[in-house]
């Protein structure tokens, strides 16, 4: 199975929320659909970012790439709930490096 990572910018918390709820939101917006391997919180250059590790079914290549922009964008989703947020990155690992993934060169198998 492959693995992926989705990175997505936390610009602030939305009122009524608490920090931690941003990763839980993360973790969940992802495991509706896939197995989550890790999740951590970085800085880069001083902007937050959480990033969530997780593998999809194996299938064509783009087929497996496209389930990991969608668990890309439900993340994101399940994060705007409870904080305001900014650029949204999928990657793929191959061979011990990550590639990003450009959704406007994937198109679904038929």
């Amino acid at each position: 199975m492959p693995s992926y990572r989705a990175s997505l910018q936390v610009l602030d918390v939305r009122p009524g929320h608490a920090p931690e709820e941003v990763m839980e939101a993360a973790v969940a917006g992802v495991a509706r659909r896939h197995q989550v391997e890790a999740q951590q919180l970085d800085l880069v250059r001083g902007m937050p970012v959480v990033r969530v590790r997780f593998v999809v079914d194996a299938a064509s290549q783009t087929a497996e790439d496209v389930a990991a922009l969608a668990a890309g964008e439900a993340l994101a989703a399940a994060v705007d709930e409870v904080a305001r947020h900014g650029l949204l990155q999928v990657t793929r690992r191959v061979k011990g490096r990550w590639y990003r993934l450009d959704p406007e060169r994937l198109h679904p198998d038929p």
